[in-house]
């Protein structure tokens, strides 16, 4: 097994529990748990679900320490919080972050500057010199305004060897199954976008790094498994099962909706930080439905 094979089937985005506007790590560590005995493969510290960005480098390294110690090896963990539109300092940061504790890091393309497919590339081999550890590249458009190009992707791979694959949220299907088809061997292609996942994994991906498996584990890593092991009927129904859910999830921003949903589920409060602002009540009340409607459970 290929040291890469450790990130294939669902990872999930933890959330960052708050309670009057400082970090719960009691309800951290519930819903760490939760997700691992939801049989998830491996978990993503301090993602974009993570809100990473709304916490100063105290509170990063507070969380990613509760993490490795409440995981305690169960899975591995990918440390996501490297998104940044300054090269030079994001990789002083990186080599700033104790990361004994981790499996790989996740790393955002740059946002705002719009740097061309040329720059995009020379940012993520300079992340991927400094990095004592493997890098996951995150693929996510709709945030950093650019488009990582599945040839950019594939020159990456193919140039250092401590990229370890792409979490790629862009829906673009044509892109994805060029990606698939030309990636270097052991690289991973993850579903970014919880709502594609499946016919993702129908192309050929890996697995999947998911937002909605904060609340259902099981159903969404279940998905994954049965697409990884040829049981398309049966994953079509766990797919079908989430489908109508996923809209309320996004509709006031992310995590606002899952946290909506794991506060519904007891888990841990709707709270976020500014400039996120928590799921309406109106938005919970359709949220609720779609999972009553879904035969999932509430309180």
């Amino acid at each position: 097994m290929s040291y890469n094979e450790r990130f294939r089937g669902t990872g999930v985005a933890v959330v960052t529990p708050f309670r009057d506007g400082k970090i719960d790590f009691p309800a951290l560590t519930t819903v760490l748990n939760h997700v691992i005995n939801g049989r998830v493969e491996h978990i993503v510290c301090l993602g974009t679900t993570g809100e990473a960005t709304s916490l100063d480098q105290k509170e990063i390294n507070s969380v990613l320490d509760h993490t490795i110690k409440i995981v305690d090896g169960r899975v591995p963990i990918i440390f996501g919080p490297f998104g940044c539109n300054n090269t030079a300092e994001l990789v002083e940061k990186i080599k700033a972050t104790d990361l004994s504790g981790v499996d790989a890091i996740m790393a955002s393309s740059p946002a705002y500057v719009r740097p061309t497919q040329e720059g995009i590339y020379r940012h993520y081999m300079t992340i991927a010199d400094a990095s004592s550890k493997p890098v996951l590249i995150y693929n996510v458009p709709s945030r950093t305004a650019m488009k990582v190009s599945y040839e950019t992707i594939i020159r990456l791979g193919e140039t250092h060897t401590n990229f370890v694959g792409v979490k790629e949220a862009t829906a673009d299907f044509f892109a994805l199954s060029k990606l698939i088809k030309h990636r270097p061997k052991d690289f991973l292609v993850l579903s970014g976008d919880d709502y594609t996942a499946f016919p993702t994994m129908a192309l050929g991906a890996d697995g999947g790094i998911s937002v909605i498996a904060n609340a259902f584990p099981f159903e969404f890593s279940e998905m994954i498994r049965c697409a990884m092991y040829g049981d398309y009927d049966m994953g079509m129904k766990y797919h079908m099962q989430l489908l109508d859910i996923h809209p309320w999830l996004y509709l006031e921003g992310n995590p606002t909706g899952v946290k909506g949903a794991l506060e519904d589920l007891g888990f841990c409060s709707r709270e976020v930080r500014l400039p996120l602002t928590p799921l309406s009540e109106v938005a919970n009340e359709s949220l609720l439905e779609a999972i009553e409607k879904a035969l999932l459970t509430v309180k």
